[in-house]
């Protein structure tokens, strides 16, 4: 079931939610309809709610007066394009930790996050305090040492155990930095597009981020450690096993401030031009 509801007093049946609909599935009879044996074409999108200027509509059990209002200020893009341009990675921080109302306000935020057929299915996996932190720590640099003692490291990861021993001899934490936080993005292995699901998330959650002076820190170091060196870490954390990993970030309050952003030497384009 939709709920698909009407309130006919506010609805001016200007016909915006059908003409937006991406399948098409909303009729004008002279009000918005669904009928029944179109409901399971329905993406559960919601841009007819989003694009009703009366607040007329609502679907699935949500109102439009829940949602953000898209007419309040907008940030300008240059300040936007300063957030983008400023960003760095972390590898530094200090050891407090971030209020979890506002941790919880960043996963919200990212959960927005536009994913392949509107799947809506990321797992983000959140490590929120420094206890546990510390425990799956242990765990990886446990994980790297026994597999160097059982000869089992492929030799792509061979590195990595010069990490461990800097952490076993001199206490260097190399692979979390001394991070507070830890996220990863995981999505059911059937979806569309798990993987560019997972990491479109992850940008929109360092993003949001990053604009409240949180740093952040992608890590593909522990995701080697789930995926290819101890999958016993992944039952550890609770990640289902028929998800695919997209990618793990660490992220705090840095402990060091960057005056400006670096001058980027990746812009690379390929200008499509196809002869007629």
């Amino acid at each position: 079931m939709l709920d698909f509801k009407i309130e006919e007093d506010k609805c001016i049946e200007c016909g915006l939610c059908a003409q937006d609909c991406p399948v098409g599935i909303i009729e004008l009879n002279p009000k918005p309809v669904i009928r029944k044996e179109k409901e399971t074409n329905c993406l559960k999108c919601q841009h007819c709610l989003a694009i009703c200027p009366t607040a007329a509509l609502s679907i699935l059990g949500k109102n439009p007066e829940d949602s953000v209002s898209a007419k309040d200020e907008m940030p300008k893009p240059e300040a936007i394009s300063r957030l983008i341009k400023t960003r760095r990675s972390i590898r530094k921080y200090k050891k407090e930790t971030i209020d979890k109302e506002l941790i919880q306000e960043l996963i919200e935020t990212a959960a927005h996050a536009p994913t392949g057929h509107n799947d809506n299915a990321v797992l983000l996996s959140l490590i929120d305090n420094k206890e546990d932190l510390d425990l799956f720590r242990l765990k990886v640099y446990d994980s790297l040492k026994n597999a160097r003692e059982s000869g089992t490291l492929e030799k792509r990861f061979q590195f990595l155990l010069s990490y461990q021993k800097l952490w076993e001899t001199k206490g260097i934490d190399v692979i979390f930095r001394d991070a507070p936080h830890l996220i990863i993005a995981s999505a059911p292995s059937a979806d569309a597009s798990p993987m560019a699901d997972c990491l479109i998330t992850l940008s929109y959650f360092e993003l949001i981020a990053n604009s409240h002076g949180i740093g952040t820190l992608w890590n593909g170091m522990i995701k080697w450690a789930i995926d290819d060196i101890d999958p016993e870490l992944r039952t550890l954390i609770g990640i289902p096993k028929d998800h695919t990993i997209g990618y793990v970030m660490l992220f705090g309050k840095s402990a060091v401030k960057y005056a400006r952003g670096i001058q980027s030497e990746g812009l690379k384009v390929n200008r499509i031009k196809l002869e007629k």
